[in-house]
């Protein structure tokens, strides 16, 4: 049987914390901001987890986290 390899585009964007949960970044943050509002950009900081639906899909794409 092949190794397995972890997805590297999965593993820049996704991380394990102790509870077994993934947690991601928040997207829209990069770019254009002059547009957007201070409260948007301020709810846009930090960390959020990883939908429940997905953890299947993000579990397999870590196999090693």
């Amino acid at each position: 049987m092949p190794k397995l390899k972890t997805n590297r585009a999965a593993a820049k964007r996704f991380r394990a914390n102790a509870s077994g949960e993934y947690k991601r970044g928040h997207s829209h943050k990069r770019h254009i901001l002059t547009k957007k509002s201070p409260k948007r950009k301020r709810q846009l900081r930090g960390s959020t987890a990883v939908v429940a639906q997905d953890h299947g899909r993000v579990r397999q794409m870590l196999p090693w986290s």
